[in-house]
């Protein structure tokens, strides 16, 4: 596997005056308000704000399962329209194939794709080991606890080789100390294989913690409130003076949010 490189400042994913309203019978209920927002080419990004304030729907207007109501979304220069295997994406609930044995999972888009059997077999063991789950190759969904079968989501949507990795809150199930080495071990996954990444979270150790740039969003209708750049070295610690110091700064801004 070649080794990406940092971030290129070249924009893969570029919302451009998105807004996204959903409209029933009785009501029109306006969830995403003229977001604009360019992602560097392996930048890890985190959007953050309150539960339920449109983050879902942002990373599913990326991933193509939605389409914006005014506004577009450009992925690598080409608008998106649907969804596609450039985008991979790990939701908070992982929908492995309960049939299938870990092997199976990671290795079932490179199959769909066509890739002969050897070489998907070969690609899918780089990202079972990269994730820390060799040895488990056999084992079926149902055996592993909840950060392995989160593991195994990230190493599925890895071997499609997607240019962009969409998460949508993968940690928000877990229990704390199952969090804090999955949001280490995704720190590690991605040192080793760049990719684009825009991450959802509510908790702000954790934007901290993986972000290169943190997204503050308000409540619905969403906007962009701010952003925070977040320079520290790498892996970071949970404990660092200018570690708490942003992860203060971004309570403070959310504070004046709600």
């Amino acid at each position: 596997m070649e080794h990406h490189g940092g971030v290129t400042g070249k924009n893969i994913i570029s919302l451009q005056n998105v807004s996204k309203t959903y409209i029933s019978e009785h009501k029109t209920n306006e969830v995403v308000r003229d977001v604009s927002l360019d992602v560097q080419e392996n930048e890890f990004v985190v959007l953050f704000g309150p539960g339920q304030c449109g983050k879902t729907t942002m990373i599913n207007l990326i991933a193509g399962l939605q389409l914006p109501t005014e506004g577009k979304v450009i992925v690598d220069g080409k608008e998106v329209t649907a969804p596609g295997p450039d985008r991979g994406v790990v939701y908070q609930t992982t929908a492995l194939f309960p049939f299938c044995t870990v092997m199976g999972n990671v290795e079932f888009g490179p199959k769909s794709q066509g890739m002969k059997k050897e070489e998907r077999r070969k690609k899918a063991q780089y990202f079972i080991d990269l994730v820390g789950l060799t040895g488990f190759e056999k084992s079926f969904p149902n055996r592993l606890s909840g950060g392995m079968r989160q593991r195994v989501g990230i190493a599925r949507a890895y071997a499609n080789d997607p240019k962009v990795m969409l998460m949508d809150e993968p940690f928000g199930h877990l229990d704390a100390q199952t969090r804090y080495m999955m949001e280490e071990e995704l720190e590690k996954i991605w040192e080793k294989e760049k990719r684009t990444v825009v991450f959802v979270t509510n908790n702000s150790e954790e934007a901290v913690y993986l972000a290169d740039r943190i997204i503050i969003l308000t409540n619905t209708p969403t906007h962009i409130k701010h952003e925070v750049r977040v320079d520290l070295p790498r892996p970071r610690q949970y404990s660092d003076p200018e570690f708490l110091k942003i992860r203060r700064e971004i309570e403070e801004i959310c504070d004046d949010t709600l």
